[in-house]
């Protein structure tokens, strides 16, 4: 394996295969479909920007097609998935918990997730908190009225979130369960009793089991992409040493100078790519939280997509959209579409689909968004899809035609 050498191409579908997105679904999802895709991803990132569905029900509706998203949020409550901070905020295989308690026990090195500060001046606060919660139950954050006058947004938390909040990332509360993706908060010993810190695994092991999960979650890596992917700090595992160990295969990749590795897991997948047997045939829209494109340098290393989600960008600076959505392609990324669903009035609409450029517009490609476009569309529960604006501006018209666009009114 060391002498395997891969196209780029190649790469990608080595990549595509490992992520669960190189081929259509042949058969109905199912409930255990959503935990199996979230264990191959290793996690499950957490977004609550809605303008589309939540990142992590369209993450899962790219892998698993149409599903019921209270499969998700089932698998929270029946202690399948817990909630901690991954790559960011994520679910995670609840099996996966003693890896992140090394996290808990040191909640000042999280950075801006913890306010040690906080903590020192509100200690009194908080710990009336953990009583409240110890004595009366699982806590939402609106069930403490706001008393300090100021706005709700994210820097501007109410005394009683920022305290749960602190609370959650020191281990000490674990999300329950979700009522309409707002957060309820327990103790840990009761939405976990199984755990005790007698299990937890030694530090080292911990680092070197997140950058194999990570290389076998990317399919292939190149050194660089794999601290980011559970957002670890140094001391790094070696991947060399663990190469040389056995518990990773080396391979090159056309026009790259450096070596890159391969999880001995996915040892016929490569031989596959590297005979150009692996062929990606899925198209799908993805989120921009989705695993594929997290990681920008990433995604512009294997796909050549230099994408930045612009919802904190100003309105009159944005060059794609508020939450613009990139567009997979037979393994490729196309494009991107901003894209929103006007769910009370049952339509989906393109508010702008921007090809890559030198992305060549074939009757086939065609076909293959609008597919695609209508099947997202109908899981969000919009019958109809308004497509408003294309880059290159002739791509509307054939769009529209493969869609059979009819015309929709929107609502004000």
């Amino acid at each position: 394996m060391t002498d395997l050498k891969l196209s780029l191409s190649a790469a990608r579908a080595l990549h595509l295969a490992a992520q669960g997105m190189l081929q259509p679904r042949r058969r109905g999802a199912t409930k255990a479909d959503v935990l199996d895709a979230i264990r191959r991803m290793g996690m499950l990132q957490i977004d609550t920007i809605s303008v589309v569905a939540r990142s992590p029900y369209l993450v899962l509706w790219s892998r698993v097609g149409d599903y019921d998203t209270a499969w998700l949020d089932q698998h929270l409550e029946e202690g399948q998935l817990f909630e901690y901070w991954g790559h960011e905020a994520c679910f995670i295989p609840i099996e996966d918990y003693g890896l992140f308690r090394h996290r808990m026990l040191d909640p000042e090195a999280m950075g801006w997730k913890y306010s040690a500060t906080w903590m020192r001046e509100r200690r009194k606060e908080v710990d009336a908190l953990l009583a409240h919660v110890r004595e009366k139950g699982p806590v939402r954050s609106s069930d403490f009225e706001r008393t300090d006058g100021k706005a709700g947004g994210w820097w501007e938390w109410k005394p009683e979130k920022r305290s749960l909040e602190v609370l959650f990332t020191s281990g000490a509360l674990m999300i329950a369960r979700r009522h309409n993706f707002h957060r309820i908060y327990d103790l840990a010993e009761r939405v976990h009793p199984a755990w005790d810190d007698a299990q937890m695994p030694a530090l080292p092991d911990v680092l070197r089991t997140f950058a194999l999960r990570t290389v076998k979650a990317l399919g292939v890596a190149r050194s660089a992409w794999v601290a980011d992917y559970y957002r670890t700090k140094p001391p790094r595992p070696d991947l060399e040493a663990l190469a040389d160990e056995g518990l990773l295969l080396r391979a090159r990749v056309e026009g790259w100078s450096d070596t890159v590795y391969i999880h001995p897991e996915h040892a016929e997948l490569a031989r596959q790519a590297g005979e150009g047997t692996l062929t990606p045939t899925l198209t799908s829209i993805l989120s921009p939280f989705d695993p594929i494109v997290w990681d920008r340098r990433r995604a512009l290393d294997l796909f050549g997509l230099d994408y930045r989600l612009e919802c904190y960008t100003p309105a009159e600076k944005r060059k794609y959209g508020y939450f613009t959505l990139p567009v997979l392609r037979r393994g490729a990324l196309i494009g991107r579409v901003d894209a929103k669903a006007h769910r009370r009035e049952g339509v989906f609409e393109l508010k702008a689909l921007t090809l890559e450029p030198g992305v060549r517009i074939s009757a086939r490609l065609v076909d293959d968004v609008a597919r695609t476009v209508r099947r997202c569309a109908a899981w969000h529960g919009c019958p109809a899809v308004q497509v408003t604006r294309t880059d290159p501006p002739v791509l509307a018209a054939a769009l529209r035609t493969a869609l059979g666009e009819a015309d929709t009114e929107l609502a004000a």
